[in-house]
């Protein structure tokens, strides 16, 4: 049932619930008050308004459907902490060309947007867009989850229920059209932002009595969200279904019959979830998928490296059926996590060798962005994974392997770039993936062990899962 949206850092939710609460609450009271006749200017706060928080987008600009590679910020973030330290990574974020960066309305990080209706508490997301313009990057809003009194719970910051179950739940049916209004809402707020992504994972669209996705209601939502977006500027660019794509052991009676491969095979369920949406959708100006390499079950078949062909198999399923349309990734993972949502479990090296893998098995499916998810740790915490140190000091912020591999992919594969073949040695072609341009070629060992390896008519030693860029 999706369940990447929680094992991917949705279980921090009541967290940041906890942590914000008081904050959060103040910000209520604040916004309350200057929604009153004569209680002030705080901006964004009436649903019929149209005041703007930060600079305005340019009247009439359009934008690209795709945004390249970057990352989502989630729970902890260098939005918060350390002036120094969250500075740190906005420089370096700038000095790169500004990594796209995704957020999500209310959760990893963010508070309630409405927690009573027609009342906004905008604050912490609005931090988080401030810092994605400070670091020059292009910004994407991930439009999920929704307010309880949407739902069928209290209205009210001081009653949200930050629990699993309840934040995966989605609007009903009779408050489709109120989350479509908050996403109207939150582009009226930020025009700078023209890149909106609708739900996250299906969460809380699955039909127990029919045992499936509900991609009926699920598509209503969407529908709704695009026509509401779209009238507040046509040129916005909106995307879904945001749904996991799902593999399974080839002998589960969920496999596909007919699409699957070493990696394992579809969940059926899936593959029909998103030929519905692809079908009855208003429109979408981009597809969005997230996934893992590994099976339901988290087997990696038959390895590490061989499951991320999964990616190049996904993606080209889907640009087959959606044309033109850019492909997005919005979570892809190739290590399986443990029962505390952890991924601890290989060394460092090892990690950024498959996630580079992972990278290059989608773009030769034919995706063009991709948002690493999870960039920082809990403040003071190790981070197997993560993009910097925490910034909750002076000295935070500081860079990690993971972010050089993401942000020079980035760099080296934007979307538009020309891929071009180079040689590999016949005895090399088992032991390295590559992906290359007319300038940059990146190749990767995938053995734990030295090789000596002949690319693009170059010879060279490399250490166990080395990753190296070579210059053409």
């Amino acid at each position: 049932m999706g369940r990447h949206g929680w094992n991917s850092g949705a279980r921090r939710w009541r967290l940041t619930a906890l942590l914000g609460v008081g904050v959060a609450a103040l910000a209520l009271v604040v916004t309350l008050l200057n929604t009153l006749p004569g209680g002030g200017s705080t901006e964004g706060t009436s649903r019929d308004g149209d005041k703007v928080h930060g600079t305005p987008a340019t009247p009439g600009r359009t934008t690209a459907p795709d945004v390249g590679w970057g990352f989502t910020h989630t729970q902890f973030s260098a939005a918060e902490g350390s002036a120094a330290a969250v500075r740190r990574v906005e420089g370096r974020l700038s000095d790169a060309g500004g990594l796209a960066q995704n957020q999500h309305i209310m959760g990893w990080g963010a508070d309630n947007p409405e927690p009573v209706k027609g009342r906004y508490a905008f604050e912490a997301l609005d931090r988080r867009v401030d810092f994605m313009r400070a670091s020059g990057s292009t910004p994407v809003i991930t439009l999920c989850c929704s307010p309880d009194w949407m739902k069928g719970g209290r209205p009210g910051v001081d009653s949200t229920d930050w629990s699993r179950a309840a934040l995966e739940t989605a609007p009903t049916p009779e408050h489709y059209q109120d989350f479509a209004d908050l996403a109207a809402t939150v582009a009226k707020r930020y025009p700078d932002v023209r890149h909106f992504i609708v739900w996250n994972e299906f969460k809380g669209f699955w039909n127990d009595a029919k045992s499936r996705w509900d991609y009926e209601g699920y598509t209503k939502l969407y529908n709704l969200v695009y026509r509401a977006l779209k009238k507040v500027d046509p040129d916005i660019m909106v995307g879904g279904p945001y749904l996991v794509m799902d593999s399974v052991d080839p002998r589960s009676p969920d496999a596909s019959a007919t699409f699957k491969g070493p990696w394992g095979a579809m969940d059926q369920r899936v593959l029909d979830a998103f030929s519905y949406w692809n079908r009855n959708k208003t429109g979408a100006d981009f597809v969005v998928v997230d996934g893992s390499s590994y099976t339901k079950d988290d087997e990696l078949l038959p390895d590490e490296f061989a499951a991320t062909d999964k990616f190049t198999a996904v993606s080209g399923w889907v640009r087959e059926r959606t044309g033109d349309l850019p492909l997005w990734w919005a979570e892809y993972y190739v290590e399986p996590a443990d029962g505390d949502d952890d991924r601890e479990g290989w060394s460092e090296t090892r990690r950024i060798a498959v996630q580079a893998a992972g990278m290059i098995a989608m773009v030769k499916g034919g995706a063009t962005s991709g948002f690493y998810w999870n960039p920082e740790k809990e403040k003071g915490g190790t981070c197997a994974g993560c993009l910097w140190t925490t910034t909750d000091t002076s000295g935070g912020g500081a860079e990690l392997p993971m972010y050089d591999l993401v942000s020079r992919f980035g760099e080296a594969f934007r979307p538009g770039t020309v891929h071009r073949t180079v040689s590999v040695a016949k005895d090399d072609v088992p032991n390295v993936r590559v992906l290359a341009t007319d300038s940059t070629v990146l190749v990767v060992n995938t053995l734990n062990r030295k090789i000596s390896a002949q690319v693009d008519g170059k010879r060279f030693a490399m250490q166990a899962y080395e990753v190296r860029w070579l210059t053409r």
